[in-house]
């Protein structure tokens, strides 16, 4: 008998069809939490597809069980509401028992990755989502990918005082409306995500010679001033795009903002440091798996963050437990590599635990938090981003939706000098934009001063009042 060398690939597929995932949803065996069981047939990101739809429910994962040996998979997740309740709202539930068993995440697509020179634009990726759109091979840094209503622009680069407020204004005067996007800083690096539409006709941009205008007026802005940018690769989609999330993660990676920056120096262990994570990587000679181990302060989106990063490193997660229940999370994954071997080298060892304080310290929400809802218009975020960087604030993290006409905006922010965010300047700020319009969430005791020294550690869209600046992403490895 021949057989064809596709045979196994095919039997797999099989093998999932005729045993789809099982989800069993119960809200009587917890008495603090809704239990969501997954039961399917293994295959490599199976674990992040299930994290990523709970995640992007808002939903707090306490606890979480995961074994995945002998090819089948089997979950068991804990979860919340935001206000720490079991989920009743029946069409959540109803959706979590469709979308899981059907969920098709998009792992690590094809990549065309270049070599940008130094002092030329630091990564810039714009991607055109529309019906008409084609990918043009001559343009090495415009994808296109026709399947959304907007067009998608991927920027990567050294971090800098207004860097935000200019990219806004630059997208501004090219006639683009900023409908979504998403900014994230770590070690003195940024990276954002950001979708826009024709500012006349609401619709992707798809005229390859504008799109060739955008990306040549951003990557002026990104290059800067700046002589000794790190040099960056620039990677293109041919047909998909990925969760924002996850796009973001790997750029970053990417970009290695996991290494440390140059003349960085260790501070001194405060109240601060303690709460930074702790992450340790031993190999269990005997089952030959390598046993992660991380300790940190809880936050919204965390497994999402170390599962992600895990898959995206081409790991597997065999085994895990996972427990947030308090201020703490604590999280244990048993894990090889796709070949099987468990981590090879101490090299490796430390590579990974400085990859995974990187994914945890991205999204930790320090500073002020600035809620801005009005009706969305052309030129909002420059306008905002303006005020912010006129009033010496900087804007760590962003995330910019609209719906239905509405621009909601958050924004994390810190007074750009390293001190507490003054009262009178929220204020003014507030007056300017309108009371009710921009809110303060939490109080301004929750935006921490952490002196800095370096005078490389800018974050996106403030201007300094000093040099001192913020200390922000400041990680510490453990072995």
């Amino acid at each position: 008998m021949c057989f064809s060398p596709n045979m196994d690939d095919e039997y797999e597929k099989l093998i999932r069809r005729m045993n789809p995932p099982r989800v069993v949803i119960d809200n009587d065996s917890c008495k603090n939490a809704t239990v969501v069981r997954v039961d399917s047939a293994n295959k490599h990101g199976i674990l992040l597809e299930v994290v990523q739809v709970l995640t992007d429910l808002n939903l707090i994962i306490t606890k979480a069980y995961i074994s995945s040996d002998g090819g089948w998979f089997m979950d068991v997740f804990n979860v919340t509401d935001q206000d720490g309740n079991k989920i009743t709202d029946e069409e959540v539930l109803d959706y979590i028992h469709k979308v899981i068993p059907n969920h098709k995440i998009i792992l690590p697509f094809l990549f065309e990755h270049f070599y940008v020179e130094p002092n030329t634009c630091t990564g810039l990726l714009i991607q055109s989502l529309g019906p008409e759109s084609c990918f043009t091979s001559s343009m090495r840094s415009v994808g296109v990918t026709p399947k959304m209503d907007h067009t998608v622009i991927e920027l990567t680069g050294s971090d800098r005082p207004g860097l935000l407020s200019e990219v806004s204004a630059v997208l501004t005067h090219l006639n683009c409306n900023v409908v979504g996007a998403e900014v994230w800083t770590h070690n003195t690096r940024a990276a954002a995500v950001m979708h826009v539409t024709d500012r006349e006709t609401n619709a992707p941009i798809t005229d390859l010679e504008r799109l060739s205008r955008i990306k040549e007026l951003l990557c002026h802005v990104l290059k800067g001033s700046n002589s000794s940018r790190r040099a960056a690769k620039t990677v293109v989609s041919h047909k998909q795009t990925t969760h924002t999330a996850r796009r973001l993660h790997q750029m970053m990676f990417a970009d290695r903002d996991y290494e440390r920056a140059p003349g960085y120096e260790m501070a001194e262990a405060s109240e601060d440091e303690k709460q930074r994570p702790m992450v340790e990587v031993v190999n269990w000679y005997d089952k030959d798996y390598s046993v992660v181990t991380i300790r940190s302060k809880d936050r919204p989106k965390l497994l999402f963050d170390t599962v992600c990063t895990l898959t995206d490193m081409q790991y597997v997660v065999f085994h895990a437990n996972i427990n947030a229940e308090g201020p703490e999370a604590y999280q244990d994954y048993y894990i090889r590599h796709l070949d099987g071997s468990p981590v090879n080298s101490d090299a490796e060892r430390q590579r990974m635990i400085q990859c995974l304080e990187a994914a945890i310290e991205r999204r930790v929400s320090e500073g002020l938090k600035l809620e801005l809802c009005t009706t969305d218009r052309v030129g909002l975020l420059s306008d905002v981003t303006r005020i912010f960087r006129e009033n010496s604030l900087t804007v760590m993290r962003a995330e910019v939706t609209t719906k239905d006409g509405k621009a909601i905006n958050t924004f994390y922010v810190r007074d750009a000098s390293g001190y507490p965010v003054d009262a009178k300047t929220i204020d003014s700020i507030r007056q300017v934009i309108g009371q009710t319009i921009l809110k303060v969430k939490g109080g301004l005791e929750d935006s921490k001063a952490v002196a800095q020294e370096s005078t490389t550690r800018f974050l996106f869209g403030g201007l300094f009042k000093s040099r001192s600046f913020v200390n922000f992403g400041l990680v510490r490895s453990y072995s």
